[in-house]
């Protein structure tokens, strides 16, 4: 592999750490107000609402889901800064591929029933799947500040 630039390596650093913790405040923000509320959009107005919700999302989310799952690979494979754990790096990668799974294999198909209606099982399996997001994104919070932490005081002691 070769070596990058010591300022391409923080851009990809900086880059991945701003995703992140986007993404870490939003996912706490559904996880507590906007899925638990779902349930009180009225039925008539709830496919509607969800339709929307889905199309929009997708927006707001994409492109720092993207930038992140592209920079994680880069940190762990070869961008990491120096100073910085590569387990943490790695750590933190497995963490965004358990993110993916989660979003796609559980969060997804509830929108999609939901897409035809609001039901209550779906709704609770939603909110209470999407705790496997919340606890990985807020994982990864912690693993990025510990990261930042050792670049910035010359590694792991």
């Amino acid at each position: 592999m070769p070596e990058l630039a010591p300022p391409l390596v923080k851009l990809i650093f900086v880059v991945h750490l701003l995703s992140t913790l986007f993404m870490v405040g939003l996912i706490w923000f559904v996880q507590v107000v906007h899925y638990p509320l779902f349930a009180k959009v009225g039925p008539a107005e709830f496919l509607a609402y969800e339709n929307a919700h889905t199309f929009l999302t997708t927006f707001v989310v994409m492109p720092p889901m993207l930038l992140e799952i592209g920079t994680a690979v880069l940190l762990a494979v070869f961008a990491r800064p120096e100073g910085v754990s590569p387990a943490l790096a790695w750590a933190g990668l497995a963490l965004v591929l358990v993110i993916w799974l989660s979003t796609f294999l559980l969060q997804v198909p509830q929108h999609e029933i939901l897409g035809s209606g609001f039901a209550e099982p779906p709704h609770r399996f939603l909110v209470m799947s999407n705790w496997v997001r919340t606890l990985a994104w807020s994982a990864r919070g912690v693993i990025l500040g510990v990261m930042v932490w050792q670049a910035m005081d010359g590694g792991p002691r």
